[in-house]
């Protein structure tokens, strides 16, 4: 990883790149510590002393939220609203018909998935702002509540911005690198503070090595649940195109255990939180109830996390994987697997192995996502957020930063092979 790195500084444009994503990210770590006018930044740190929910949706805002800064919603409305969107071209044929339409269709439903995002953003923010006002953090009148609604609502259309160009300028998926610099933002202090309080006796250290240790482990089963794969071998029949053969050799296909990466965590996280904010906003005996209900950690919460988790694990590789346009390219080139007849049976025998191993690779990150939550609620270490869905967000989204940096590093390198033998068959052609 080092090594592709420092080969990435070598590459003019790939520097650039990744000079971008640090200067983008240095704009997004300045605008969460900008404060929003009209809050009373004691009372805020006050409110949020409390941990629970309120540490967990602080976590994807990056700490903006316990600041109620310009960036507070961070990016969440814009999860939201993929969320929504990704389910309606499930269930709304137009859209569904849109998405296969190629590149033209895909742009369409990011152009609705930022319509969505503003709503979102602005139902948000006027929820976060009316109760911040019954709970007397928010101290300004009604223009002023206005102009947080205004502000926190363009923050948030801002991030959404800075996270797509990102990903169109810079090296990975944007709106992740966003919340991964939002979880890391948060490691320097959480040591500081856990160290303070080993110090001062507050916090056995034996304890703290224990945890060190669990997290150690969970970040390795990470990175084998995020690198694995089932490796389905495909043999080529032999072709012949005028004097020359084809063909002949054997091949396999690498179906990966998570295919849909740290998604799943971030879409059954958002869907979860969704209920328990709405809830925040009112009072009553069923407003209680849902909070308790949906607060991370209790039963119904933790059930119900899992579920979402292996959902949207088959929902988002169904999206991106395609048996069908696979085995239909395997047929056009004259390619098998052994003991199944090309055409649908090989489609059917691929999903049905793609649905066998997606199941295990849910578990599996439903797994990761909890047993760290429990062991730091036995443990009791509440410095920082000692949960699996932030140290999965990190992994996976520096695993696939890395792969992307690799790939890119691969493509310049044939680019270079191909110019040098162009120069010099150019030159032969000229003598």
């Amino acid at each position: 990883m080092i090594d592709s790195f420092r080969d990435a500084f070598r590459l003019p444009d790939l520097k650039n790149r990744f000079l971008f994503v640090l200067a983008a990210l240095f704009v997004y770590r300045l605008g969460a510590h900008i404060p929003t006018p009209g809050i009373d930044p004691e009372a805020m740190a006050r409110l949020f002393e409390r941990g629970g929910v309120l540490g967990f949706l602080d976590l994807f805002a990056g700490g903006a939220l316990s600041r109620f800064s310009i960036f507070a919603l961070g990016v969440v409305p814009y999860i939201n609203s993929s969320i929504v969107m990704q389910l309606l071209t499930v269930v709304v044929p137009s859209l569904e018909k849109m998405q296969k339409e190629g590149e033209d269709g895909r742009k369409k439903i990011t152009q609705y998935t930022r319509y969505g995002t503003v709503i979102f953003a602005l139902v948000q923010s006027i929820g976060m702002v009316s109760w911040l006002r019954g709970l007397g953090v928010f101290y300004g009148g009604f223009l002023d509540g206005v102009l947080a609604v205004a502000t926190v609502t363009t923050g948030s259309l801002a991030v959404m911005w800075l996270g797509e160009v990102m990903s169109d300028h810079g090296i990975g998926n944007g709106i992740s690198m966003l919340i991964f610099a939002g979880i890391v933002a948060r490691i320097p202090g959480a040591i500081a503070q856990t160290f303070t309080m080993v110090r001062m006796g507050e916090m056995n250290i034996l304890v703290v090595l224990l945890a060190l240790v669990i997290m150690v482990a969970v970040v390795a089963g990470c990175v084998m649940l995020q690198e694995g794969q089932r490796k389905l071998p495909v043999q080529y029949a032999k072709r012949v195109v005028g004097n020359r053969v084809y063909g002949g050799q054997s091949t396999y296909i690498p179906l990966r255990v998570n295919t849909a990466g740290v998604i799943p965590i971030i879409f059954a996280s958002s869907v979860l939180l969704f209920p328990y904010t709405i809830a925040r906003f009112f009072s009553g005996p069923v407003a209680e109830a849902v909070q308790r209900i949906f607060s991370p950690g209790s039963v119904v919460y933790m059930i119900l996390y899992v579920a979402l988790i292996v959902f949207f694990s088959f929902f988002y590789t169904a999206v991106v994987f395609n048996p069908a346009e696979l085995a239909e390219n395997m047929k056009k080139y004259g390619g098998f697997i052994l003991g199944i007849r090309p055409g649908k049976p090989t489609a059917d025998y691929i999903e049905k192995v793609m649905s066998r191993i997606t199941l295990g690779g849910a578990l599996a990150l439903a797994a990761v996502a909890i047993v760290p939550t429990l062991m730091s609620g036995l443990l009791n270490v509440n410095t920082f957020y000692f949960g699996g869905t932030s140290v999965l967000i990190v992994v996976g989204v520096a695993l696939d930063t890395v792969h992307q940096l690799e790939g890119q590093l691969l493509m310049r390198h044939y680019e270079g092979i191909l110019k040098r033998r162009g120069g010099k068959s150019g030159g032969l052609l000229k003598l």
